[in-house]
């Protein structure tokens, strides 16, 4: 693996769910914000069938109002819904046509997302010694999310274990590792 490069100005991060971003990349997005990056956080849904228990027009309102308070953490701001279905996310126009209007709007230069191939290796990483702790608030701002799971779930065990095992192939303490796709 080799560091992320860090020469662009303008990022936007796609997810599908509120909490998503925040459990690992949230820690680089607060390292690129302090750097004076503009990151924007795009989601396809508001989450709404995210907590067991409660009815969707409850949890949506709830789980939007902690992306927003976990983004600003982290130094984001711009926070955008595409209000597709939680649960129901499908590939097609609907949602091209949604994410490619957002990226005309704000014109990123990198774009950020999650996957999970499980055969691709990470190439890249990103040192988020300095900001594993922004991180980890990110995370604790999902408070209802994490109430909802049930059981002992710990942020910051969870985040600086995870970081920390990328960190020893990074030769840092605590990164968060990424596959880089060139976009041109």
């Amino acid at each position: 693996m080799q560091p992320m490069p860090e020469d662009w100005d303008r990022a936007v991060a796609v997810v599908a769910h509120p909490d998503d971003l925040e459990y690992g990349v949230a820690s680089a997005v607060a390292r690129w914000t302090r750097q004076g990056k503009q990151v924007s956080y795009l989601l396809a849904t508001r989450g709404e069938a995210g907590i067991a228990g409660l009815a969707p027009d409850l949890v949506a309102p709830l789980r939007v109002e902690e992306e927003r308070r976990s983004a600003a953490v982290v130094g984001v701001t711009e926070v955008e819904f595409l209000g597709h279905p939680d649960g129901l996310v499908e590939y097609g126009i609907a949602l091209r046509r949604d994410l490619a209007a957002a990226f005309r709007r704000l014109q990123p230069q990198v774009i950020i997302t999650g996957s999970f191939d499980l055969t691709g290796a990470p190439t890249h990483f990103v040192d988020v010694t300095e900001t594993i702790d922004a991180g980890v608030a990110s995370l604790r701002e999902h408070r209802a999310y994490i109430e909802g799971l049930g059981g002992e779930f710990d942020p910051d065990e969870f985040l600086k274990n995870m970081a920390g095992y990328v960190g020893l192939g990074a030769g840092c303490e605590y990164a968060v590792a990424f596959h880089r796709y060139p976009m041109g």
